[in-house]
């Protein structure tokens, strides 16, 4: 399960990546040779951004990619690594499912208002949702955590400080 849910993110967010590298290619061609660009080319990229890095959230999680401070790390205690390692997960997991929680929220708002985008009226309520349920995910990619030990990061992997 965790696998595919993985998986499906890693699938999402480099759709919508490669959705926007065709819009901005497509629209950059119509501007320079068709003198007129792509209509609503801008709020489409938004929202493909939107679901990039919301579909990436669970996978920089997973991976612990996100960016550290570990300067002290060789200098610290392995038990005391580990007890931080569980604290920061569980702040981590309680801020992500708050936000997530919150989202959801918002995304009842903007649905029941019928919110959309300036220019071509998409629906922002389904984004808003979809947001939720990633940072709700993430949460949860933060809790089955719980109880391991950190990664040891190789010097140059990544984007550790």
């Amino acid at each position: 399960m965790r696998k595919k849910l993985l998986g499906s993110c890693e699938a999402l967010s480099a759709l919508a990546l490669f959705a926007i590298m065709g819009l901005t290619f497509f629209d950059v061609l119509g501007r320079k040779f068709l003198h007129n660009s792509i209509p609503g080319a801008l709020e489409l990229t938004e929202l493909l951004m939107v679901v990039v890095i919301f579909a990436g959230l669970p996978l920089v999680s997973e991976r612990e990619e996100h960016v550290e401070f570990d300067a002290l790390d060789a200098h610290t205690p392995p038990l005391l690594r580990t007890i931080q390692f569980n604290i920061v997960q569980v702040i981590c997991a309680a801020l992500l499912i708050g936000v997530g929680v919150l989202m959801w929220q918002v995304g009842e708002d903007f649905s029941h208002n019928g919110e959309t985008t300036a220019q071509l009226g998409i629906l922002k309520a389904p984004f808003i949702y979809g947001m939720s349920v990633m940072c709700v995910i993430t949460g949860i990619v933060h809790l089955l955590k719980l109880g391991h030990e950190p990664e040891e990061h190789v010097e140059g992997q990544g984007a550790v400080l």
